[in-house]
This record gives structure tokens, sequence and C-alpha cells, in this order.
């Protein structure tokens, strides 16, 4: 396993900036706005001699009794817990609070090896804007910038100075990337966590709790995933705050990256508006779709048709997808959900061999013959995979630039059955054959 380094610190001291910085991503949100990391958000750091994780945390408020920042104190001692090493960063600028001295008596506690980070040194005189925080007697503080990346090599080299190197990893499957998203307070984060079998990420009867898209690692029936916790996404209306708009566009980069997108609807609320802009951005997308309808054990018998009813009115457009009802809570369902995940994810990345798409596509033409344009019915000739994730079917032939919107619609339709690529959209392109005699009179 690679060495595992956490980063601890109150909030706005710079630890996801120092996080990007060693990944060499831009995975962590980073604004000028306290709190903005709630959950552990792991990465693979770059900077460094050796290979090793990075976990950035939300900021830790030891004091804190109840309410989000006593999830994100719990959520920040765990990982401090999973760690070899912790980067206790302060703030070089504002000096040393009592803040600071709080959470070095609770880290002091854990017996971690830690390493005093003084963060935000850039065009300062080093000795001076770190001589207030010896006091904290964690050793004498390691002077860096994380926006600008100076001492943060050296901070590394000292980090995992002593480390054993992180064994080989072996050979295996590729981790599927499953994106659970939805509205906000669907229960996405609680399913997360059931999924993995742990309190991985904060689940609080508060909307907008997760902010960060959290990439997690977990292993099912021995086969390894890799699940993306998104931020709710409300209408375009209600997205005023700075930091909920970066999560909007973390949660679209989150549906790009993945595999299986898993929609998450609450059986007690109507669906709405926001569901279908969801849904429409997934298929836009293409990405594989498994909706999952969450908190179904709290309805009635007579509560549950008109859920049906009304799934089928507003969603038509991804009847492609499996449709489960489940409890996260509970954890009721998810062993079907995980079946139809591997479904579609097997149906997003098929290999599709050539004689069998041309043999399919004929059988399509021979059933129903594209409509003619003018005195001539346009000529499909062969087939061939252009692509997966969504799978690509491209069709060569003549005058296929004449065939109506439906048409193509219908070769998806046709091709999806008989290769049964359930769960994921297809994709239909025509590659219109040049004519040799155009050029001449």
């Amino acid at each position: 396993m690679k060495p595992t380094i956490a980063l601890v610190g109150r909030p706005n001291v710079g630890k996801s900036t120092l996080f990007n910085r060693l990944t060499r991503t831009r995975d962590a949100l980073v604004a000028d706005v306290p709190g903005l990391t709630r959950d552990r958000h792991y990465g693979h750091g770059l900077v460094g001699p050796q290979p090793y994780l990075v976990v950035d945390t939300g900021g830790l408020e030891p004091s804190a009794k109840q309410g989000i920042y006593r999830e994100m104190a719990r959520q920040t001692l765990q990982a401090v817990d999973e760690a070899d090493v912790v980067l206790f960063l302060v703030d070089a600028r504002a000096g040393l609070t009592a803040q600071d001295r709080e959470i070095a008596v609770e880290l002091r506690r854990t017996g971690k090896r830690l390493l005093l980070v003084a963060n935000k040194c850039d065009g300062l005189a080093l000795e001076a804007a770190t001589a207030e925080f010896h006091e904290l007697g964690l050793g004498a503080p390691h002077a860096i910038s994380a926006a600008h990346g100076e001492g943060v090599r050296e901070l590394m080299d000292k980090a995992l100075q002593g480390l054993p190197p992180a064994a080989p990893e072996p050979p295996g499957a590729k981790r599927p990337r499953i994106a659970v998203v939805g509205r906000p307070n669907v229960g996405k984060s609680t399913l997360v966590n059931a999924l993995v079998g742990e309190e991985r990420v904060i689940t609080f009867d508060q909307p907008g709790t997760t902010r960060d898209s959290i990439y997690i690692d977990f292993e099912r029936n021995r086969r390894p995933y890799t699940l993306i916790d998104t931020a709710g996404l409300r209408r375009r209306a209600r997205v005023e705050e700075t930091a909920e708009k970066f999560s909007v566009i973390q949660t679209m980069h989150a549906i790009d990256d993945a595999n299986v997108v898993v929609l998450v609807l609450d059986a007690r609320q109507q669906i709405a508006d926001q569901d279908a802009h969801i849904a429409g951005f997934i298929l836009d997308a293409g990405r594989a779709l498994v909706v999952a309808i969450n908190k179904w054990d709290g309805l009635s018998e007579s509560d549950r048709d008109p859920v049906r009813r009304e799934f089928a009115r507003r969603l038509p457009f991804i009847g492609f997808a499996r449709v489960h009802r489940i409890s996260a809570l509970e954890r009721r369902g998810l062993s079907e959900l995980i079946k139809s995940i591997d479904f579609a994810y097997a149906a997003a990345m098929a290999k599709l061999p050539t004689p069998k798409l041309t043999r399919a596509l004929i059988a399509a033409t021979t059933r129903q013959p594209p409509p003619r344009h003018g005195l001539f019915r346009p000529k499909l000739r062969y087939a061939h995979q252009g692509g997966s994730n969504p799978p690509v079917i491209v069709i060569h032939g003549n005058q296929l630039d004449s065939l109506p919107e439906s048409y193509r619609r219908y070769l998806e339709r046709y091709f999806a059955d008989a290769f049964d690529l359930q769960g994921t959209p297809l994709r239909v392109q025509f590659r219109v054959n040049p004519n040799p005699y155009a050029d001449k009179k």
C-alpha cells in the first residue's frame, strides 16, 4: 500500500490548495470561503520522492459539539487515524490562533507523526513569519507557499523520509467509475456510505452538505469500484453562493468522468423539472445510467403506484435505464443496484465486431428499409464501432445525409436490442461515401 499523508488544520489555511499542488490537479474546491471542504478527499501524490496518497480534510474545530462542524471534525480525525504522517497547516499571515492551539493538543493525543507547516509565507521574512509557531511544541515549522509551490518539494521529502516505498499494485480489472447524482437531500451520501460499508462521507439533514465531488475506491464482491459522491444539483436560479457554483461545475465534471451514473430520486417528493434536467445532461454526456428511487420503504402501497406513473410520464427519454426502488438508510435493494451498475458498465464498454454489426445493419434495413429521397433510396453498406462509453456505431453508405432523424433513432433501438446494450445510450453516426464522379464532367 502507498503511504498516506493527511492535511489538517483550521478552516481557510490552504489545505485544498496544497492538495491540488501535491496531486497536480484541481480536484479540490479552492475559494476564499472558510469551510468549503467538508468530506475527506483522497488523491495520488505526485510531488515527492515516491508515490503516496494525500487526504484533504475539512477545517478541524475540536470544540464543535453538534451540527455540520462536528461531522467535519469526525471525518478529519478519521483521516488522521488512517494516516502515516499528518501535515498540520497554519496560516503564517494570520499568525497563531487559539484554534491552532486546540488542534495541536488534539493531534498530539493521536500519537501520529506530525509536521508543522506554515503556509502563505510567500513575500514574508521566513524566520519572523514562523517564530510564534514554535510555541506549539511541534518542532520547527516548515515554511511554504502552497499557491506558488515554494518549499513544497522540500516539505514532502521530509514527510516521506523513512516511510517504506509503496508495493506495486497487482494487475486487475479496471475500476468502473460510478457517479451518484441528484437533487439536494435525496440521500446520495447515505447511498454512498451504504455501498462502501462505512461512514465515508458526511450525511446531514441539510441540503448542500456535500460540496466537493468525492472519489472513493472500494471493493464489493471482490470487484473494485470508484464511487463519486457529488453535490446536489439545484435549479440555476437558486445557485447563488460561490461555493455552490463551484460544486455544480464539479458535479458536471464528475458525470463526464464517470462510466456509469446513478441518478437518485426521492420517492417522497414529486419528480421535478430539475430531475429531468439532470437526466438530460447525463444523456447528452452519453453516460450509462441506473436510476435509484430512494426512501421507497416509507411509502404505502397506495402511494407507490402514483410514483411509478409519474416516473414514466416525466422521464420517458431514459427508458434504456434500469430502475430500482431502494432504501439507502436501511440498505435495501443495494445488491440488485450493483448488478445493474455492472450490467450498464459492460454495455457501455462493449466491443462490437464489425462483421456482427454489418449483419445487424442488413437485418435492420431489411426489416424496415430507409425512406426514399427523391428517385433513390439511401444505401447503408456496412457498420463498425467508433467508440465506447457510450458505444458509437459508424455506418457507411450513399446519400445517408438525407436520412431522417427518426430512422437514426430506429437504428439505435435496433442495435441496442440486437446486442443487449441495456443501461447505456447508443450513438449512430453516418459517413457518406464520396462520389468518385463528382468532379468529372
